[in-house]
């Protein structure tokens, strides 16, 4: 799902989600690997939110997508839902650029990075060196080192001001749209 879907009215998400539910379980039946589509859970209430994450579970979906614009206590909640659900939080970065790239104001991407992994976030758009989420190589990779590392230590030629210690927090994964490779 694009971070734009939510459930317009010429494309619901109750029906999406039954729709790209059966593709998805026509593939697995075909080929035999696991598939998944990010369902995007986003909506205006936590209520809702919970509404269609028990859907897309009860459809078999192994995992949901949210976007970072519902706000750090919706997507802590979300993430808290999907490690008693066993189900994989896919987090949409739209809307960070109005406070990450910011010369005068807001915060470095990496600190969205560290807020995602401490909130239950498994997977997270976090830029690449080619394509539409194109960023400075070295920065991105202080990204994906702030995801994926249980120690960071100071490198500020990627951003790394200090030594961190995630000690046995998980992991979020770096991701990208359109097939481009994170180098993970």
């Amino acid at each position: 799902d694009d971070e734009n879907i939510n459930s317009q009215p010429f494309m619901r998400w109750r029906e999406r989600f039954l729709y790209v539910m059966e593709g998805i379980n026509k593939a697995v039946a075909k080929s035999g690997a696991v598939k998944g589509s990010y369902l995007n859970v986003t909506a205006a209430t936590m209520e809702d939110m919970y509404e269609r994450a028990e859907f897309a579970r009860e459809l078999g979906s192994v995992i949901i997508m949210i976007d970072l614009v519902i706000g750090y206590t919706a997507i802590q909640s979300m993430g808290i839902w999907a490690r008693k659900n066993d189900m994989i939080l896919h987090l949409h970065r739209a809307g960070h650029s109005t406070y990450t790239r910011q010369k005068n104001h807001g915060i470095n991407f990496r600190v969205i990075c560290k807020w995602m992994r401490m909130s239950g976030v498994d997977h997270i758009h976090a830029g690449t060196v080619v394509g539409k989420l194109e960023g400075d190589p070295s920065t991105v990779k202080g990204f994906y080192d702030t995801l994926l590392l249980p120690v960071l230590k100071e490198d500020r030629s990627i951003g790394i001001f200090f030594d961190m210690d995630w000690a046995a927090l998980r992991k979020c994964m770096p991701v990208a749209s359109g097939g481009i490779h994170c180098g993970q």
